[in-house]
């Protein structure tokens, strides 16, 4: 007879203005088992996630907890009863140590005060179990996204909590990292915790979830064991739709990608910014979409940075159009036609309190000057052809952007984008933490912005994405682009791994 739920809803709705997110879901989470979260973007993960955590009041349904019925009122009240959280986007205090961070609310003390000793020290059994090497009375701040993301999961597991929810956990860890993850997973889950796991990556999930539950437009779609479950009907299921005309969502065979003839709008000769990136070398023509691989810190968003004048170079030359250019900052290059999508959509991308109509219009209001601000009528047209455009959901242009899943919200970073016209479009992880419906979509969108005429810079962890979009590839390596190769139909995934192993063209 099979053990009772750890943790149980039925029948959960939630409802937001305009937008119903969940609709009657039914879930079970089991003591000592991974279980894999899956659906589209505003399937309603998130919502899910949140109600559990009493981020969210469910309007209708329950939850139990060990078969009883319980109301989390909020995120300590979920610590409590057990359920700790993880969420995507790390919210950690930076100016705070690694020590502090993991017990934030939880100090040991001794006479009444914190016993800081004590603290470092539990911090670093704890760190060590993950083999982080990190110095735990270091500020945060000074770390890499890569090992605060680890820091936050430590956090949560010093709980000791019987249920782990892990958002997004590895969006920002490189391979060996998160087999690192996987390993304090299968740890925890063979001492009984259960575990909710979400991500996008599928080789993930069937490496590490025992069961998968997928959602899609706010209801159960279904349970599944994963080992039972075919990929392609995983995708299927939660995009509701045959994929047979997405053969690379199934690894199908890729087409050669010809670049494009003809002078180049940007070249960089020798670019370089001192502790970011070495002197690297990078032509872009109109039409062209130029990939740039390499692992987590390789310096790919560096090398991106010094083209949209994020970051001031302090050597070499940027030419665009064939004219020598010193760009003092993104204002300048908006004004020449360059457009700039961060990996960091909410922080350094969106700004959540503003509707969906705002963010879109608010790139270029900017490159026309405060003093020739907008129509509300012109406004109001821009926003709604591209909320079509893009099929942004939902497609109410004054509901505020924070409302909205993440793939939807790319797609507004990208119509913010669009409507200047750019003639070269930088892309940093455009389809990272999203679904694989909106991760094709995008990827469609980027070819025919390409076929159109306009230049990309695509920048992914996903060598699969990038050959498949890219006419050439930069590879780079600590800090050091190490190889510009051809996309001729022969490159794989295995042979950028050889340049970036071995630090040059094999």
């Amino acid at each position: 007879m099979r053990q009772q739920p750890v943790l149980e809803v039925r029948g959960i709705r939630k409802e937001f203005p305009g937008v119903v997110a969940l609709d009657g879901v039914d879930f079970r989470l089991f003591p000592g088992e991974v279980h894999a979260l899956m659906g589209e973007n505003g399937a309603g993960k998130s919502t899910l996630i949140k109600v559990l955590t009493g981020v969210h009041r469910a309007d209708g349904g329950e939850v139990l907890l060990a078969g009883r019925p319980v109301r989390i009122g909020g995120p300590l009240e979920a610590q409590q009863a057990g359920i700790s959280t993880v969420y995507q986007e790390v919210n950690l205090c930076p100016n705070l140590s690694v020590a502090e961070n993991i017990f934030i609310g939880r100090e040991p003390r001794r006479f009444g005060l914190v016993d800081w000793a004590a603290m470092r020290r539990r911090a670093a059994e704890l760190v060590r179990e993950l083999d982080l090497d990190v110095d735990v009375s270091a500020p945060l701040g000074s770390c890499s996204i890569a090992v605060q993301q680890l820091v936050a999961i430590v956090r949560a597991v010093a709980v000791s909590a019987k249920v782990l929810i892990l958002d997004e956990p590895t969006s920002s860890l490189d391979r060996d990292e998160v087999q690192r993850l996987f390993a304090v997973m299968r740890r925890l889950r063979d001492q009984g915790v259960a575990i909710l796991f979400v991500s996008h990556f599928l080789d993930q999930i069937y490496e590490i979830c025992d069961r998968t539950t997928v959602l899609r437009n706010g209801r159960l779609e279904g349970e599944y064991l994963t080992a039972e479950l075919d990929r392609m009907e995983l995708v299927s299921r939660m995009i509701g739709a045959e994929l047979a005309g997405l053969d690379q969502l199934g690894g199908g065979k890729r087409r050669e990608r010809t670049a494009p003839a003809g002078p180049a709008f940007l070249q960089a000769d020798g670019l370089t910014r001192r502790g970011a990136v070495e002197p690297y070398e990078l032509d872009i023509r109109p039409g062209e979409v130029i990939g740039l691989a390499g692992l987590l810190g390789s310096g790919r968003t560096e090398a991106a940075r010094l083209l949209f004048g994020a970051d001031r170079s302090d050597g070499g030359t940027l030419r665009i159009d064939g004219a020598v250019t010193a760009l003092r900052g993104p204002r300048d290059a908006i004004a020449r036609g360059i457009a700039f999508c961060s990996e960091n959509r909410k922080t350094e991308g969106l700004i959540g309190d503003l509707t969906v109509r705002e963010n879109i219009v608010l790139a270029l209001q900017a490159s026309r000057g405060w003093t020739r601000p907008l129509s509300r009528t012109a406004q109001d047209a821009y926003a709604l052809r591209w909320i079509r455009a893009l099929d942004i959901r939902p497609g109410n242009p004054e509901a505020p952007v924070r409302n909205l899943s993440g793939g939807n919200q790319q797609k507004v970073l990208l119509a913010r984008w669009l409507i200047t016209d750019p003639k070269l479009l930088i892309l940093d992880e455009p389809t990272r933490g999203i679904d694989v419906g909106a991760k094709a979509e995008i990827q469609k969108l980027v070819a025919g912005l390409a076929e159109d005429g306009m230049a990309v810079l695509f920048i992914s962890a996903e060598l699969e994405e990038v050959l498949r979009l890219s006419h050439r590839v930069g590879v780079l390596r600590d800090h050091r682009m190490v190889a510009r190769l051809d996309n001729d139909g022969e490159l794989t995934p295995e042979h950028v791994m050889a340049t970036i192993a071995s630090g040059a063209h094999p």
